[in-house]
């Protein structure tokens, strides 16, 4: 398992996360009303102090009432504005230090503002979910809100039973007393604040495959009118779990979850261990099957393999559209081959002005991070070719799981497998701006 490396602020969130100490485990207690839309929560938080003594230190969390603070069982000094919980323990707590803080809460959830709308905690027509990347998580409890910074999680949620409630990890216990049921959820993989995925709803669960005794348990929730639906568009999940194991190597967690929602969803949403797609996305002629591949291929580029901060997106996005091409080229479709040159000829009409090693805020989720991502992955192949390609993706997958990497770690990484020097392809298709010719030589047509 790789070992997180020590990061620094995010440059395109200052704002979010302290890299001055960093969380092992989060417990999570939360008691929710639908009808109300009203959240009340206590965490239990075990951290470890960073290389200096922690005089104080901050959680991000939403506009909230406090009803509890403590900081190894005693009071701190504390303040909460503007999405800070500043704390200032009692005593300092000295470098390296394991230390617990407990946090009560309560109020209205309600996404947080972002250039791209309103993230995290949403509320449904009749139940709720969370979205919440890049910085969402905040919107419902309180968090080291940074992608570097990973922790284990356990989750207790406690709804109305008409509701059933979905997180990313191995469900422990479903208890019902009265008129309410509490669902405990255990995630062991270490997981970014971001992606800790949450839904409540009315849905009915289905198998997708059978997982054997040595497969993944992968399982949908669905409204059960869009079953029919579902049970095409999803039908072939099971083989595509197959391939990506065969070419990036075992898959990294317990399960797979995907939820349909009521609601029409923009994107479909990947969280740790499962994915949320919505009502839009299942139109029983598997036309959205590609994104079914996409939100898979996550769960290893993005959610195991994690970045160190946001400039590194494409990391995540462009080996995702890869997995996309790979799946349509072993499945019967187009190339990969093909896939790279419609998105070379995409992105030869629009602006060539975003390097994908530090796109900006403001463009890392434009379409061209993808596409030029895809392609960036493509010319690798090609340099590389198909066998030693293959290794080195395997490789990174599983020396990086459950860590933390950088464009500059995956630039190295390839190196290693590369018979000659590839900083020019490296200079060329992420470093640089100006879109490089379609690269050819050495492209396989099928894995």
């Amino acid at each position: 398992m790789a070992v997180q490396q020590s990061v620094g602020e995010d440059p395109y969130f200052p704002a979010n996360g302290d890299s001055r100490y960093r969380v092992h485990r989060y417990e999570l207690t939360l008691d929710y009303r639908p009808g109300p839309n009203r959240l009340s929560g206590a965490a239990r938080i075990n951290a470890i102090a960073g290389r200096t003594q922690l005089t104080e230190f901050q959680l991000n969390l939403a506009d909230f009432r406090i009803g509890r603070v403590r900081v190894d069982g005693r009071q701190p000094h504390y303040t909460h504005r503007g999405g800070r919980l500043r704390i200032r323990p009692a005593k300092p707590l000295r470098a390296g230090a394991a230390f617990t803080v407990e946090v009560q809460w309560s109020g209205n959830p309600r996404p947080v503002s972002s250039p791209w709308g309103g993230l995290g905690w949403e509320e449904l027509a009749d139940g709720a979910l969370v979205a919440s990347q890049p910085v969402g998580a905040p919107s419902w409890y309180p968090c080291n809100d940074r992608p570097a910074d990973k922790a284990s999680y356990q989750i207790s949620i406690t709804t109305p039973s008409a509701y059933a409630v979905v997180a990313g990890g191995r469900l422990l216990t479903r208890t019902t007393k009265a008129s309410t049921t509490t669902w405990v959820y255990e995630q062991p993989a270490p997981t970014s604040s971001y992606l800790v995925g949450l839904s409540i709803g009315k849905y009915q669960t289905v198998l997708l495959g059978d997982p054997g005794p040595d497969g993944v348990p992968q399982h949908g929730y669905i409204p059960a009118h869009l079953l029919p639906r579902f049970s095409r568009d999803f039908a072939r999940q099971p083989a595509m779990m197959e391939l990506f194991q065969e070419l990036f190597g075992p898959y990294p967690f317990d399960q797979y979850a995907v939820v349909v929602t009521e609601e029409e969803l923009d994107v479909p949403v990947e969280a740790q261990g499962m994915s949320l797609f919505g009502a839009n996305h299942v139109d029983g002629a598997r036309g959205f099957e590609r994104l079914v591949a996409h939100e898979l291929a996550h769960q290893w580029f993005g959610n195991s393999v994690s970045i160190a901060d946001w400039r590194h997106i494409w990391l995540n996005e462009g080996l995702a559209k890869y997995a996309e091409w790979l799946w349509s080229e072993r499945s019967g479709g187009r190339s990969a081959r093909q896939h790279a040159a419609a998105a070379h000829r995409l992105l030869s009409s629009l602006p060539q002005d975003l390097r994908l090693a530090d796109p900006g805020r403001k463009s890392m989720f434009d379409d061209r991070v993808y596409e030029r991502g895809g392609l960036a992955v493509h010319a690798v192949r090609c340099a590389l070719g198909d066998e030693s390609f293959f290794r080195m993706l395997r490789r990174w997958a599983t020396l990086n799981r459950s860590g933390v990497v950088t464009t500059s770690a995956f630039t190295a990484h390839v190196g290693r497998f590369a018979n000659e020097p590839l900083d020019e392809l490296f200079e060329a298709w992420v470093y640089g701006a100006a879109l490089p010719p379609l690269p050819t030589s050495g492209t396989g047509t099928a894995v």
